[in-house]
């Protein structure tokens, strides 16, 4: 009984690391095979090889992206392991790669159209929610492992504070300064702040597979403080 068990609570989130590290995976590939490694990864945003003959390996590397962070927050939610706040931010997140697959970016070699509008905003959505939810789960997670603990919250509060300079180049925007996607080299940031968050979700899905008891601990003694 136990070991069916064990490799039930073992199985979801094993699946879970697998598709977060295919997915990226299949962007860094994008990077480093022709053609789609002629756009630069410093000034272009990710979203740039959905504009050309790149798509559908973006596209399934969201979806991979997508499909693992699903099974990562339902198993968290199974063991009660993370507040619903979080699960709510999690879902934000997961949907939001599914709009970004949906609505490529605005080619700007065309002009402005409403389905770019919408990849935008769910960028946006999608770039902040993950680094929350993060931020809330951890101490539910590793209750005890203050390491681990630190590590998905520290890339969680890294992933936010790259975003912060967009948001620093928006307000220097309306002060007069340059656009804010010139502000900052946007490519290079928008892969920090993805990367980033995406790391600290793999970190905890870490502590699923190797800290079982305490999770499950925890929550049967009810909410944890954030340590």
């Amino acid at each position: 009984m136990t070991q069916p068990r064990e490799r039930r609570d073992t199985l979801v989130p094993m699946l879970g690391l697998l598709g977060l590290l295919g997915g990226v995976a299949g962007l860094l590939v994008l990077h480093v095979v022709p053609p789609t490694n002629a756009i630069s990864p410093v000034r272009r945003t990710i979203s740039e090889y959905a504009l050309g003959q790149g798509k559908w390996l973006f596209d399934l590397a969201l979806l991979l992206v997508a499909v693992g962070s699903a099974l990562g927050f339902a198993e968290l939610a199974r063991r009660r392991a993370a507040r619903p706040l979080a699960l709510v931010l999690g879902a934000v997140w997961t949907v939001s790669l599914l709009v970004i697959v949906v609505f490529t970016k605005t080619d700007w070699t065309v002009g402005p159209s409403v389905g770019g509008l919408v990849h935008r905003y769910a960028s946006v959505a999608a770039f902040l929610s993950l680094p929350l939810a993060v931020l809330l789960m951890a101490g539910r997670v590793f209750p005890r492992d203050s390491l681990w603990r630190w590590t998905a919250r520290g890339l969680g509060a890294l992933s936010l504070l790259w975003f912060g300079t967009i948001v620093v180049g928006a307000v220097n925007m309306l002060n007069g300064g340059p656009p804010w996607w010139r502000f900052v080299p946007l490519g290079l940031v928008e892969r920090m702040v993805a990367g980033s968050a995406v790391a600290a979700l793999v970190v905890l899905l870490l502590g699923l597979v190797r800290s079982r008891p305490q999770v499950t601990e925890v929550a049967d003694r009810g909410p944890a403080r954030l340590r």
